[in-house]
């Protein structure tokens, strides 16, 4: 590589690092607890976690919606950067509102929240959509990993600080840990503000034809382009057949981050055990992840992401027999060495895989995938537990989808 290349890798891999603290801090560490006991006061636990799926699902589906045809939109007309910087602003500001939302503001906070992870998601969209514009695709597997684990080590940073804000304002100058919250939420806009300079400032918007039609034609037309690229699809039946596996493989791995707190609830974690186990996911994700992108030119890309699916399937089985704290921290190790590994390769075997100038549709279509990568897994389970009256038998249905996606990523032919 010679340096401005290297220069445009970390530039984009400092993304990674610095739009994950909202991942972090807000997303998985305070806002969850914030909304029901700061912004809902009095209001019982069922009606919050009502409220707090609505906005989650509402947003989730705008995203899914927007995301292909801005995608498209963004590829014909050149505006990969100034999507993702748009929605970075969007997230940004969000998050910068939080912090001055006043108690009992449970309105307010949704609509706060909502747009943020709007920002959040939409922003990845086109932040992904440039990765095969910034190295070359024997690198692509390093740089994707690069961002991942970048992304794991700055959000755990940042989410360090603001815990240990939280723990003990008065180290800090802080009245409180209520204050030391809202000051947190602040940091995580400073934080993504700050280290998203070098991705504008350093990453040219890559060269397109730029169509000389309105977004709003271009909007509409984008739709029958999108029909159009589905059809495609059925002559490049690889492509489909990888989002499918994708689709199936990552729907499990994401019902486990996501179902990890509440496990750790049910086994009778407090609140500080499960701060500590988060941190330490992400701690050693950092070295996991960049870890799996340099062993790729050896064993290939598709090897690792299937060693990480059966990690993963390792761990469903002993999560089942769980019922200690350290347990459940050595559950958190083992998640931590893999999770980044899967999450990265997956997207630059696919960035691989596509049309490089239209790199923004395609990605679009694997948001969607990720997007609706949350149903069946929660719904496999929920079968699980009503079917065996085992809420640990339950998590076993994962395996279902975790080897059917192995299965189908096999019958993937790796791109070169």
């Amino acid at each position: 590589m010679d340096v401005a290349e290297k220069k445009r890798i970390r530039s984009w891999a400092f993304y990674d690092w610095a739009n994950s603290a909202f991942a972090t801090t807000i997303m998985a560490g305070f806002f969850p607890v914030f909304f029901k006991e700061y912004w809902s006061p009095g209001i019982d636990a069922v009606t919050t976690t009502a409220r707090l799926g609505t906005v989650i699902s509402i947003s989730s589906l705008i995203m899914a919606c927007l995301s292909p045809t801005l995608g498209v939109v963004a590829d014909l007309k050149g505006f990969k950067k100034g999507f993702c910087f748009f929605f970075t602003a969007m997230g940004v500001l969000s998050s910068f509102w939080l912090g001055f939302i006043p108690m009992g503001g449970w309105e307010a906070a949704m609509w706060a929240y909502g747009i943020g992870f709007l920002g959040f998601n939409a922003a990845i969209v086109f932040y992904e959509s440039l990765l095969p514009h910034v190295a070359p695709a024997k690198d692509l597997d390093y740089v994707s990993s690069l961002g991942y684990s970048m992304g794991y080590l700055g959000g755990g940073v940042l989410f360090l600080f603001n815990v240990l804000m939280y723990l003990f304002p008065h180290w800090f100058g802080i009245t409180d840990g209520v204050t030391a919250v809202r000051l947190s939420f602040v940091t995580v806009a400073v934080w993504w503000t700050i280290f998203s300079i070098p991705l504008f400032k350093n990453i040219p918007e890559p060269a397109a034809e730029r169509s000389v039609e309105n977004v709003g034609r271009l909007t509409l037309a984008s739709i029958q382009r999108l029909k159009e690229t589905a059809q495609s699809m059925k002559a490049e039946p690889n492509i489909a057949i990888f989002l499918i596996s994708y689709w199936l493989f990552i729907d499990g791995v994401y019902t486990v981050m996501t179902m990890a707190v509440d496990y750790g609830m049910s086994i009778g974690l407090g609140s500080k055990d499960l701060i500590a186990a988060l941190l330490i996911t992400q701690f050693i994700g950092f070295p996991c992840a960049y870890y799996f992108g340099t062993v790729t030119k050896r064993w290939g890309t598709k090897k690792p992401i299937l060693c990480c699916i059966a990690a993963y399937s390792v761990a469903v089985i002993l999560a089942t027999w769980m019922s200690e704290a350290w347990q459940f921290y050595a559950l958190a190790i083992m998640i931590g060495m893999v999770q980044g590994g899967v999450q990265s390769l997956s997207r630059s075997m696919f960035a691989r895989m596509i049309p490089k100038d239209l790199s923004g549709e395609y990605f679009g279509f694997f948001n969607i995938v990720g997007r609706f990568a949350s149903i069946l897994g929660p719904l496999v389970v929920a079968v699980g537990v009503t079917v065996t009256g085992n809420s640990r038998l339950g998590l076993v249905g994962l395996l279902v989808l975790f080897i059917s996606g192995s299965w189908l990523l096999m019958k993937v032919k790796e791109p070169a």
